[in-house]
């Protein structure tokens, strides 16, 4: 059987399946053995367990951490919200691994259908929180903030289909996907919060956005980028903060910039970027790794404490597994992980889509309201 109708037949199959972005290609994960659904009486434990390894490909749990857990995990509280009570995360233990092109093929038979999304901060409430959170940086409580919006709509989807065609027209270096009985999640994410190899770790923090045109270039993007005096200061404090979370884990002066701004490339949009490594301390384990790192700065803001309770505090519907995380720990302890952006959880028939934008000093409320909706617009496309 060729890759094309086994990843139908798998498909078809009703079992789960997750589809992870490799190097070459990407990586099919199922037959699932374990699946651990995570709460924040499990988590450490899960965290803390010592696998027996038995040198296989499968020798890890890939899955993902919601925004909601790792707020719990570093003591941060979040007030009642509405919730629809999807898991806190959920991570599976593979017994299968399958190694597939760039190229995923699959024939969608299902008809076409007209979706209408609803958005839950409409541009003048937008507005009201943003001037709220001016004021907020003004007085010195923090110093960037990104305020989320979420796109929703009543919808039954194949996320196969949906996956296929996303990874054709916005292929992303963390996109992933997860087929589960009663879920799934589609995601085009850019972003690499930890890639962690023996005593090794990197982060790539991504800061500043601007919309692709005929006249801009990637070359031009860059030009754009560093006169831009927003872009740049929200780009130095994102980095300035991931530096300062790789440090807590890292040993004193490994810690640097190994890339700095530069542009990557998407569908509708560049993105300004830097990556930085550090070595880490002996007897550092994972859970002190992710309490670091996690939620990742980029999307929250900073400093990222004072930050996240701003935000808990206004926002009245929860995250879900928006700026959670999603990847693998491996049984020998190397593991990477994304931070979940670009991406479509649908549960109980429902999609939503989950954006946010960086609002400083300088912002302006008009700007990051399109911004958002330039972030979403891959996804949303999807459903033409």
């Amino acid at each position: 059987m060729n890759k094309k109708n086994q990843l139908a037949a798998i498909n078809n199959s009703g079992k789960s399946y997750i589809i992870y972005k490799s190097q070459k290609g990407f990586d099919l994960y199922t037959n699932f053995s374990k699946k651990i659904i995570l709460n924040n009486k499990n988590i450490k434990t899960f965290l803390n367990k010592k696998n027996k390894r038995k040198n296989k490909e499968t020798d890890l749990f890939i899955g993902f951490f919601g925004y909601e857990l790792l707020n719990n995990l570093i003591n941060v509280k979040i007030p009642k919200q509405k919730n629809v009570n999807f898991p806190k995360g959920i991570f599976y233990k593979p017994e299968k691994k399958i190694t597939l092109s760039n190229k995923l093929d699959f024939i969608n038979k299902s008809p076409n259908k007209k979706y209408r999304f609803q958005i839950n901060i409409n541009k003048n409430s937008y507005t009201k929180i943003f001037n709220r959170f001016k004021k907020k940086i003004k007085a010195g409580e923090t110093y960037q903030i990104k305020i989320c919006t979420k796109y929703k709509t009543s919808s039954r989807i194949n996320p196969l289909d949906f996956f296929t065609r996303l990874s054709k027209s916005n292929l992303a270096p963390e996109a992933f996907m997860i087929k589960d009985k009663n879920y799934s999640i589609i995601s085009c994410s850019p972003e690499n919060l930890i890639t962690k190899r023996g005593n090794k770790i990197f982060t790539k923090p991504i800061a500043g956005t601007v919309k692709k045109t005929k006249n801009l270039s990637k070359i031009k993007a860059l030009d754009y980028f560093r006169k831009n005096i927003k872009e740049n200061k929200e780009h130095n404090m994102i980095v300035d903060m991931e530096r300062n979370d790789l440090s807590r884990v890292c040993k004193v002066g490994s810690v640097k910039l190994v890339k700095q701004k530069i542009v990557e490339e998407y569908k509708d949009l560049f993105h300004y970027v830097s990556l930085i490594k550090g070595e880490l301390k002996k007897n550092i384990k994972n859970v002190d790794i992710i309490k670091a790192m996690m939620p990742g700065g980029s999307v929250i803001g900073c400093p990222k404490i004072n930050t996240l309770n701003l935000l808990n505090e206004q926002e009245k519907e929860n995250r879900n597994i928006y700026t959670g995380s999603f990847g693998y720990i491996r049984f020998n302890g190397d593991m990477k992980f994304n931070i979940i952006i670009r991406s479509i959880l649908n549960f109980k028939n429902i999609s939503e889509i989950s954006v946010a934008s960086g609002v400083v000093v300088d912002s302006n409320a008009n700007h990051e309201f399109n911004e958002n909706y330039l972030k979403a617009k891959a996804l949303i496309d999807l459903f033409k």
